[in-house]
């Protein structure tokens, strides 16, 4: 649906044809003062999700807000790809680890789309894990994901049992490019998006650590920004525990996922 569908649909609380066809469906003084004020604000260049309040992601219906970032359909792409990993290992309850929740969107469809696995979701800000939990609720996955306020990997204790699975899409727009982006991308929390000087922060702390809490043979998936995958690629030579297993590419012809695994220990 484009935009003005969905903002009619929702307003209208019907499905996308009766648009066309109901010739019954009117406004109410509310709903119309309600599209006018929308219209608006996405003049204004607010993303029409943060007006909506909510969004779709792999199937499953997210809450979003100014406090976490938009879930993205090339991170659906992620999500598929972990999926892909853990069903090509033997039959297990896995355990899986998320850096960086935001919305809770990937652990949420991690958690909604395979039975047996349990998951630690990570984040730095209390109103992203608010929002993560909310959504978790919402699709009745919260009794197997545990939200933990963390700055990456510092309030997560080294546990007995390591997680088969490390998954994150980091914040990796280099610090001066954020403002020459697009009007959209400015409602969005620099928090989400800013990955320091180069946009590869993130990235070098959670190669570095993430081996602390991975089983042997272990995967590290993560989302990539455009033209970054070959220094990414030297950071995870540089820490010498991972091997390089995949690159997956978006629906632009972008290489957007990288795939490694844990060298045995």
């Amino acid at each position: 649906m484009n935009e003005a569908e969905l903002l009619f649909t929702q307003v209208l609380n019907c499905k996308r044809p009766s648009l066309y066809f109901d010739k019954g469906l009117k406004l109410s003084k509310k709903q119309s003062e309600f599209i006018a004020s929308s219209l608006k604000r996405r003049i204004a260049g607010e993303p029409i999700q943060y007006i909506l309040g909510n969004t779709e992601f792999m199937g499953f219906d997210f809450k979003v807000s100014l406090d976490c970032l938009i879930p993205r359909q090339e991170t659906e792409i992620l999500v598929e790809t972990a999926i892909k990993y853990l069903n090509s290992l033997p039959p297990a309850n896995f355990r899986a680890l998320e850096i960086g929740t935001g919305s809770g969107c990937i652990a949420v469809s991690l958690a909604g789309l395979l039975e047996n696995i349990t998951i630690t979701a990570t984040d730095i800000s209390q109103e992203a894990l608010g929002m993560a939990r909310s959504n978790a609720l919402l699709n009745k996955v919260s009794d197997r994901i545990a939200f933990l306020n963390s700055d990456l990997f510092s309030s997560l204790p080294i546990c007995d049992k390591p997680y088969a699975l490390c998954i994150s899409n980091p914040p990796y727009i280099p610090s001066k490019e954020i403002a020459r982006l697009q009007p959209e991308i400015q409602y969005e929390p620099r928090l989400a998006l800013d990955g320091g000087k180069d946009g590869l922060n993130f990235y070098r702390r959670i190669i570095a650590d993430s081996p602390d809490y991975l089983e042997n043979d272990g995967f590290l998936l993560m989302e990539m920004g455009f033209g970054q995958c070959k220094k990414i690629k030297e950071i995870f030579k540089n820490c010498k525990k991972f091997e390089i297993i995949e690159i997956v590419k978006d629906y632009s012809n972008i290489e957007r996922i990288i795939v490694a695994k844990i060298k045995s220990k």
